[in-house]
C-alpha cells in the first residue's frame, strides 16, 4: 500500500513528537528538574518544553512536586507490570476464547482500578447483534455483573446483571483468584461473558455460570495462581 507525501510527513512529525518527549523523561532520570533544566538538559525549546513535560503529566509520566519536575507513578506502574512477565490479559487469551467459542457471546476481563473497573481484553462475538466493550475501557465498579465480582459480592461463584449497565444487556462474571500461599484468595480480575438479553436470557447465569466459573479457573491455572 502506498503513503502519501502527506502520511510520511504526518508520521515524521509524530515521530519527532515522541523522541521529544522520550528526551524529557530520559532528563528526568538525573534527577528533579525545574523547566529551566529541562531546556538545559534537552536542547529543547522553553515553549515545546513546557507543553510535552505538562502533557507528560497529563498522563502521570511526569509529575511536579515544589516546581520541579521528576518521573511519575504510571512510569512506576509500567515498569513492574514489564518486569513481572506477560500481563494477565496475554496469559489468559486462550482461556478468553475457549469461553467466547462455548457461549457464542462476547467476553472481557476486567481488573479493578480505584472506583473504576478497566477492561483488559475484550473478544467479540461472532454475531451481528453483540455486546462491544473496547479494551481501556473504564466502567463503574457499581452497576454490571464484573463490578459485582471485583466488589467480592459474588454469590455461588458468580454474579449475573440484566440491563443493570446498559439497556437490553445481559452478563455473567467470575473472580479470578490469587490462590498461591499467603495471597488468601485476592481478587486479581473478573472474567465476564456479556451479550443481548434475547439470547442470554434474563437468567444468564443459569446459562453460563459455570462455564464463566471455568473460564476464570483456567486463567488462575495459566497464570500460575492456583495448582492443578
Amino acid at each position: 500500500m502506498e503513503c502519501s507525501t502527506n502520511d510520511a510527513a504526518d508520521r515524521r512529525a509524530g515521530i519527532q513528537v515522541l523522541d521529544r518527549a522520550v528526551a524529557i523523561l530520559q532528563a528526568c532520570e538525573e534527577g528533579p528538574a525545574t523547566l529551566n533544566d529541562l531546556v538545559e538538559r534537552t536542547g529543547l525549546a522553553r515553549a515545546t518544553t513546557h507543553r510535552l513535560a505538562t502533557a507528560l503529566e497529563d498522563h502521570g509520566l511526569l509529575r511536579r512536586v515544589g516546581g520541579r519536575w521528576t518521573l511519575g507513578p504510571t512510569l512506576a506502574r509500567l515498569g513492574a507490570a514489564a518486569s513481572s512477565g506477560p500481563p494477565l490479559a496475554v496469559i489468559g487469551r486462550p482461556a478468553l476464547e475457549a469461553l467466547r467459542d462455548a457461549t457464542g457471546e462476547s467476553v472481557q476481563l476486567y481488573v479493578r482500578r480505584g472506583a473504576q473497573r478497566l477492561c483488559v481484553a475484550s473478544l467479540e462475538s461472532p454475531h451481528s447483534l453483540r455486546t462491544i466493550v473496547p479494551v481501556g475501557a473504564a466502567l463503574p465498579l457499581d452497576r454490571g455483573s464484573a463490578g459485582k465480582v471485583l466488589l467480592g459480592r459474588a454469590d455461588g461463584g458468580w454474579a449475573e446483571s440484566v440491563e443493570e449497565r446498559e439497556p437490553g444487556v445481559a452478563s455473567v462474571s467470575a473472580a479470578v483468584r490469587d490462590h498461591r500461599p499467603g495471597a488468601d484468595g485476592t481478587i486479581v480480575a473478573a472474567v465476564s461473558v456479556s451479550g443481548p438479553v434475547e439470547r442470554t436470557t434474563r437468567q444468564p447465569g443459569e446459562r453460563y455460570g459455570d462455564l464463566v466459573v471455568g473460564a476464570a479457573a483456567a486463567v488462575e491455572r495459566a497464570a500460575g495462581l492456583r495448582n492443578g
